[in-house]
């Protein structure tokens, strides 16, 4: 059997050659051309020495060359690693040496990190997309004159995509996802919040991060809907963007919801928008409200995965069948456990917290050349996510906690993420993250940090005091550290090695 995830593309646009795939500002771009784009760009890729089971770094904001030479490297049997743009030389070269990448794509604003990350790892190609720096190539260079049309025919357990974990527990580790893996975990997300080829989807999420690339633009593609291209998030260029191209689907992380539900919507038409979905990072219960409450009800549907399960591993299928603060139920197609650290499958109630695993089509192959990892994190068949978490008596599954976050104070659990829904019900709060800071006597102490809406005002004391009331005495915050924002990565998510860093 052959298959190559590329013929996601190459059916839709024999589907609907003229429907647009790509709106990016001014310019659109139809099925059939991004097709014979990633065409060229495949044949430019074969030209320059690259083929099967070679590996191609693309470090490219969400821009249509992106998508180009996504499907260009798929078409040739390569194996695509996206890094992020911001990237430093000395991240670059390590990415590069650790998924042995034969080239590199970058654009020109980082281009200068890119090319020094690129002396240190050896010998890797650069191609620059806009102005190139000495030593580098153009992008251009990569178009050949025409594309062959091509699919360089795969095996289902192909790697296909190396996906690198954020490293907030280390060096970062490359999630291999094959080809079966990939094309499956789009085709259930898609199927599950009914993607259709009349969507248009907000493409805002980073494509080099999973839940862009999977949940927004390969699930596009494979139902032959439309993404519109953000390059970064800002609200009043994604309102724009959803008010002009009638956008129906937006797919975002929790602190993107927090923002456009305190957006200005006086003159604004987003009534086109018919669904959202929240993943990243655990959403809270007053933001799926003010949310759904400012945008004509649009519900929030909240999903749950990383990048080791290709995005998505729960869902929340509908607006009429969800449940508050739960992550879903089990997809189609993966089983979902939750075990005492015996690894004994723990009884439903929120009483029984234990670890989430996981297994099934959309659990990575493993961690790139890291036997020993892999080894860590799968065992006895089931990949263990390092989530605590629980489930009920209907087989709603609910996020308590990273095990990372858990903090222990006094001998006593307490999740971060229970306090953070508690701090989003203060009228003035509009961001809040609880972190654990060292104690001599307590083992550790509870620390909350929070940013305010705009013109609201709250004293510290005054939100510790909101929480006492609604909090058990261990579980309060007795610290409150109000910010003008909180330090967010690449997809948004609030960065709490950071804030622990700053106690």
């Amino acid at each position: 059997m052959s298959f190559n995830l590329a013929t996601i593309l190459r059916e839709s646009a024999l589907a609907a050659p003229d429907k647009p795939l790509l709106l990016f500002g001014p310019r659109t771009f139809t099925y059939a051309q991004v097709d014979e784009l990633s065409g060229r760009v495949a044949a430019g890729l074969r030209a320059a020495g690259l083929g099967r089971g070679d590996v191609l770094a693309v470090q490219l904001p969400n821009v249509p060359e992106f998508v180009f030479t996504y499907f260009g490297a798929l078409k040739i049997g390569a194996i695509v690693v996206p890094l992020n743009p911001l990237l430093k030389a000395p991240e670059v070269a390590f990415h590069l040496r650790d998924s042995g990448a034969r080239a590199l794509i970058t654009v020109d604003a980082v281009a200068g990190e890119a090319a020094r990350g690129v002396e240190d790892a050896g010998d890797v190609r650069l191609y620059v997309l806009g102005a190139p720096v000495d030593g580098t190539a153009p992008f251009d260079d990569l178009y050949a004159p025409s594309g062959t049309g091509d699919i360089e025919p795969l095996n289902p357990d192909d790697t296909t995509v190396i996906i690198y974990t954020s490293g907030t527990t280390g060096r970062p580790k490359g999630a291999e996802l094959s080809v079966f893996q990939v094309y499956m975990a789009c085709t259930v997300a898609g199927q599950t919040f009914g993607f259709h080829p009349d969507d248009v989807t907000m493409g805002v999420l980073p494509l080099f991060h999973v839940f862009g690339l999977s949940g927004v633009l390969n699930c596009a593609v494979r139902f032959g809907a439309t993404v519109v291209l953000v390059p970064r998030f800002e609200v009043g260029a994604v309102l724009d963007a959803m008010e002009q191209h009638r956008v129906t689907v937006f797919v975002g992380v929790p602190t993107m919801f927090v923002a456009l539900m305190h957006a200005d919507l006086t003159g604004r038409d987003v009534s086109s928008l018919r669904v959202c979905v929240s993943g990243g990072a655990p959403i809270p219960g007053e933001v799926i409200k003010g949310f759904e409450a400012a945008f004509s009800g649009a519900p929030i549907l909240e999903g749950y995965g990383l990048s080791e399960t290709c995005a998505l591993a729960t869902f929340n299928p509908s607006a009429e069948d969800r449940r508050e603060r739960s992550i879903g139920k089990r997809m189609w197609g993966v089983e979902v456990r939750i075990v005492d650290n015996q690894d004994v499958e723990l009884p439903a109630g929120p009483d029984h917290v234990g670890e989430i695993v996981l297994r099934g089509h959309n659990v990575m192959k493993g961690y790139f050349r890291r036997p020993e990892a892999t080894g860590e994190v799968m065992r006895g068949g089931w990949f263990h996510t390092g989530d605590l978490g629980y489930r009920d008596e209907d087989d709603f599954f609910y996020i308590v906690d990273r095990s990372k976050d858990l903090i222990i104070r006094g001998g006593f659990n307490v999740y971060p993420r229970e306090i953070e829904e508690v701090l989003h019900q203060h009228p003035a709060v509009l961001e809040a993250a609880v972190v654990g800071r060292p104690h001599t006597r307590l083992g550790e102490e509870v620390v909350a940090f929070i940013s305010l809406r705009n013109g609201a005002s709250a004293t510290p004391g005054e939100v510790v005091e909101f929480a006492k009331a609604r909090l058990a005495a261990y579980k309060y915050p007795r610290e409150v550290i109000v910010r003008s924002d909180l330090p967010k990565g690449a997809s948004g998510k609030v960065v709490k090695a950071e804030l622990r860093a700053a106690l």
